[in-house]
């Protein structure tokens, strides 16, 4: 039974890996909003990657110094192989989280961007 169990975890795993591809930065961000209503943090980030292909853009909250919070603009590139159109493909990520800031300062590969919290 027990070893009924670890095969069908192990094959469920193996199925999966693809899904725990290593995400990278976005090639730059364009334009970032954040708002702040309630103790909630809005974030909206736009952007962009160099090919086609790229999935799961996201905001990835790096850490925060209760005035600042960091962020990294990240997505899922493309498999190794796949045939992508090569050009500036747009991307846009939102976030909300609980938290006070008065600033958010988002990384992407080739840029960063700081905006002020409105109120």
């Amino acid at each position: 039974m027990k070893l009924r169990f670890f095969l069908s975890s192990a094959c469920i795993l193996i199925s999966a890996v693809p899904a725990f591809a290593a995400e990278k930065r976005v090639y730059r961000i364009d334009s970032l909003i954040a708002s702040q209503k309630n103790g909630v943090i809005q974030l909206q980030a736009k952007g962009a990657v160099e090919t086609g292909g790229w999935t799961r853009p996201r905001l990835h909250v790096m850490h925060g110094d209760g005035r600042t919070i960091t962020v990294e603009f990240l997505a899922t590139p493309p498999p190794a192989g796949m045939t992508v159109i090569d050009a500036l493909v747009p991307v846009t990520a939102n976030v909300e989280m609980k938290g006070r800031a008065t600033s958010v300062h988002v990384l992407a590969d080739e840029n960063e961007m700081t905006s002020q919290v409105l109120h």
